[in-house]
């Protein structure tokens, strides 16, 4: 008899286990339990795009941009950099986004196919006026890397003017903490976040004042989001979400109650 019942008892067992362990876990979610962080972003698959450049070999065309870095030597970017067609520049979304290119199928691409990483920085807009094949390069739906001159001459002979090349998104590489750029005035915060690590993107931002609770913060354009809210004379923090990987870290107390616009503060803090 005994035998009999001891599928059914090791049965009861189990099931009880299990739910003690939910309902622990449940106990320590309410008690400030804060589980691991989301992993963090891996190369994707190779895709087939095409490249081509625009500037000079000093990359300063390439200063400014639809994502609003402003001076890319100043600001950590150089000029491993790239606009991306609407397709990918998603609205500013991908602004900060990483991404290996390398030349292939041309017989100007360089022997060995040599990788290079970019950064997004700029929006390479549609020319309607252009085929999407014979110069209208970046209209939709077609994904396309217009480059800065010294990256394409990584990969390819610039005089081939257009190659097909295989890219992948991988993680960013930085140094060092969030940077945040003011704008605005006294009643219109608008913040350009740069040097972001890991997914490079921005999806959602938050401010605190020292005298204020968060205060959601709207997409502007590019790599800025804004506050309508009047934060002069306090010193003000920022909780920043990744648009990839949807990671959320705070970055406390960035700026100092004097805080002005037109400068840059750095963090202490980055996605990981």
């Amino acid at each position: 008899m005994a035998s009999s019942l001891w599928p059914w008892t090791l049965s009861i067992f189990i099931v009880g286990m299990m739910v003690n362990a939910v309902q622990s876990a449940s106990s320590l979610y309410g008690h400030g339990y804060v589980p691991a962080k989301p992993a963090g972003l891996q190369p994707s698959a190779w895709s087939l795009a095409h490249a081509t450049f625009y500037g000079d070999e000093s990359a300063s065309d390439t200063m400014g941009g639809a994502c609003g870095y402003g001076n890319l030597f100043n600001n950590g970017y150089g000029t491993d950099t790239a606009a991306l067609s609407s397709t990918l520049y998603m609205n500013g979304f991908a602004c900060g986004s990483c991404y290996q290119i390398r030349c292939t199928g041309s017989p100007e691409c360089f022997r060995g196919n040599p990788i290079t990483t970019v950064t997004a920085t700029n929006l390479c807009p549609p020319n309607w006026s252009e085929d999407s094949n014979n110069g209208g390069w970046c209209n939709p739906p077609r994904t396309h890397f217009d480059m800065s001159k010294p990256a394409f001459m990584k990969i390819a002979n610039w005089k081939a003017g257009i190659v097909p090349v295989m890219y992948r998104r991988v993680p960013c590489v930085k140094k060092g903490g969030l940077r945040f750029s003011f704008q605005g005035n006294g009643y219109w915060l608008l913040v350009y976040v740069m040097n972001v690590g890991v997914g490079g993107d921005i999806g959602g931002m938050w401010v605190k004042g020292s005298k204020t609770g968060w205060i959601s913060m709207s997409h502007n354009w590019g790599a800025s989001y804004q506050a309508f809210a009047s934060l002069g004379g306090q010193g003000l923090s920022f909780k920043v979400m990744s648009y990839t990987t949807k990671q959320t870290i705070v970055a406390m107390n960035v700026a100092p109650p004097k805080w002005s616009t037109g400068l840059t503060y750095q963090s202490n803090v980055n996605f990981s």
